[in-house]
């Protein structure tokens, strides 16, 4: 009787009650892989607003042939509205992948195993405690660093871990790991004693005034420098998993080079990678602002270090973890910035880095790549020789991603 009633209401009013019922949209979609290597976890990103669903999308089922593919969708904006669907595939080298993605208006409540993880804490020293935040701005003179657990948020792969600080030097530092798997929930970046004994990773990286891990930093010419003075600082986690995390980094007011600039650096970490796609946005198009980027001088004369001269860096060094050099020992850490050539201006170095300057002279955005690896991984590089190389072999990589034709 009630449904009767609601029926007819309907009807009255005028409304379809195609309103009311779920709503779908079948898309097929080719990955395809035409480099000469297989690809193993593969990012996939589907963007919303270019398909036209013609609905609010709540839900999404990715499906290779019987196979259900694990996805998310991600709000990228904070309007609550899903803009990109994301997941991971492996395409052998030379061939192409057919899905079936469908695309729902209603909710689900399915969940997919975690291979990503990510959180922001806010701490009360004297109480010991933490209450999680999804996103945290301050006024550009106030220091923040002590006030977040990890001194920023933190995010993590089954492959590695990094966290972003709190401040103005907005540096990218690492977290290496024995094995594979996700801990920092539970290390919180500083493993206990037991922790340590059962095979979990720590900080392996005193970062100091460096870019650490491809850092962008200011240029004046002779040396990097940091994100200041700005009038708020905003740190954000946009994306927790289970594919990927995504990570921003907001300035406004930052005065630069004669400028006055807004800039978000957006940080996205995908399931099976240990390398970050670093996106970089500017509210109005760029026209000779220089910057720079690139990796750290572990260790002074101790680093090796090894550039294409053509937008890839790398190094590789031994060095104190932290300042406790009692209970620690040193970390011997590899780190690689590949910048596209497109945005690159100059090869330089200063003390504390090897480095390229950038420019993006009429864009609002730009990206580069940054990774690292540890000796102490099980699963890693355990020389320079090795890190050099893979290196090399990541760049070819990236620069031959897998393509990707959407039918509706």
């Amino acid at each position: 009787m009630k449904k009767n009633i609601f029926i007819l209401l309907c009807l009255l009013c005028g409304l379809p009650l195609s309103i009311f019922a779920q709503q779908t949209v079948q898309l097929t979609v080719e990955v395809g892989n035409q480099w000469k290597t297989d690809k193993t976890d593969a990012p996939v990103v589907i963007r919303l607003n270019e398909v036209n669903p013609g609905f609010r999308v709540r839900s999404a089922v990715v499906m290779n042939g019987n196979e259900e593919i694990a996805s998310q969708l991600d709000d990228l904006d904070g309007d609550l509205k899903a803009d990109e669907l994301a997941f991971v595939i492996n395409v052998p080298a030379q061939s192409k992948k057919v899905l079936t993605v469908t695309l729902s208006s209603e909710k689900t409540s399915k969940t997919y195993p975690a291979r990503v993880f990510a959180e922001m804490l806010v701490r009360d020293a004297k109480k010991q405690k933490h209450a999680p935040a999804q996103s945290i701005t301050v006024p550009g003179t106030t220091n923040f660093y002590n006030m977040v657990q990890h001194h920023g948020p933190a995010f993590e792969s089954e492959l590695v871990g990094y966290r972003i600080y709190f401040n103005l030097k907005q540096t990218v530092d690492p977290y290496g790991k024995f094995n594979k798997g996700l801990e920092i929930e539970e290390s919180q970046f500083y493993p206990t004693k037991a922790q340590l004994e059962r095979g979990f990773g720590d900080d392996v990286l005193m970062v100091g005034n460096s870019c650490g891990i491809g850092t962008l930093k200011g240029w004046d010419g002779a040396k990097a420098t940091h994100i200041e003075p700005v009038a708020f600082r905003t740190e954000r986690i946009l994306a927790y998993g289970p594919i990927r995390t995504v990570t921003e980094v907001e300035v406004k007011g930052w005065e630069y080079q004669g400028k006055e600039l807004n800039m978000t650096n957006r940080y996205i970490l995908y399931a099976g990678h240990r390398d970050l796609l670093v996106e970089t946005f500017f509210d109005e198009p760029l026209t000779d602002e220089v910057f720079c980027t690139g990796v750290q001088n572990i260790m002074g004369n101790e680093t090796l270090s090894h550039s294409d001269h053509h937008g890839l860096v790398g190094s590789w060094g031994r060095h104190w973890p932290v300042t406790d050099t009692v209970k620690y020992a040193k970390e011997t850490v590899g780190i690689a910035t590949y910048i596209p050539q497109k945005y690159v201006r100059k090869e330089v170095k200063d003390k504390d880095n090897f480095l390229y300057t950038v420019s993006a002279p009429g864009c609002k955005h730009f990206h580069y790549y940054t990774m690292f690896t540890s000796r102490k991984e099980t699963f890693g590089y355990p020389t320079p020789e090795t890190w050099f190389a893979y290196m090399q072999e990541w760049k070819e990589e990236l620069e031959h991603p897998v393509t990707v034709k959407i039918k509706p």
